[in-house]
């Protein structure tokens, strides 16, 4: 099967070394182990690993960019619609707790249990919009709709984000505010579009 970040080889903003950390069970990029309450279903995994994909490798993020005010990150994506069919899809049978940061990986307290996603974010609004403190919002648009965006995609079709993109960086409806120069992120195709 064709790997995640595969999806932007042509145009990403990520590197090989990204792309490689995010298909591994205990990556470098978020100090971060899928198993740590278990092995994590395959299902489950592939939607992190896309998300993790879409995050950190898509060209097509402009008008969702915000100043991050913490140590690792200076930006980040904020309130980007995220089609209904990849919110809805996510991991209700994923095991999840609290955690705590640790040198290199993750870890469960001792105190705490683990729990099924489904009663932690119980809806596919919580999870989508909460998980990644608001990175996704929640939307009833649906793949294809031109109105949100979509963690995976064939890409012999093309990459319906790009349309997306366009959309909002022209409209800045229902867009965080972000500053101007962010256009100059976008790819130059797409800025030929505008």
């Amino acid at each position: 099967s064709l790997p995640s970040c595969a999806l932007w080889k042509d145009n990403a903003c990520c590197t090989a070394e990204t792309s490689t950390g995010a298909h591994q069970d205990q990556s470098y990029l978020y100090n971060f182990n899928w198993n740590h309450c278990g092995v994590m279903p395959e299902m489950c995994k592939r939607h992190f690993i896309q998300d993790t994909c879409l995050y950190e490798c898509s060209p097509n993020l402009g008008p969702w960019i915000d100043q991050a005010d913490n140590s690792w990150r200076w930006e980040r994506i904020l309130n980007m619609p995220l089609c209904k069919e990849d919110c809805e899809e996510s991991s209700h049978s994923l095991l999840t707790a609290a955690l705590s940061p640790s040198p290199g990986t993750n870890w469960c307290p001792h105190s705490s249990t683990c729990q099924l996603f489904k009663y932690v974010f119980p809806r596919p609004t919580d999870l989508s919009e909460k998980i990644w403190s608001n990175s996704y919002k929640y939307t009833t648009e649906h793949w294809g709709s031109r109105r949100c965006i979509q963690m995976w995609f064939d890409p012999a079709n093309g990459n319906p984000n790009m349309a997306v993109a366009k959309y909002y960086a022209q409209n800045r409806r229902d867009a965080s505010p972000a500053p101007r120069a962010v256009l100059l992120l976008l790819p130059a195709a797409l800025l030929s579009l505008l």
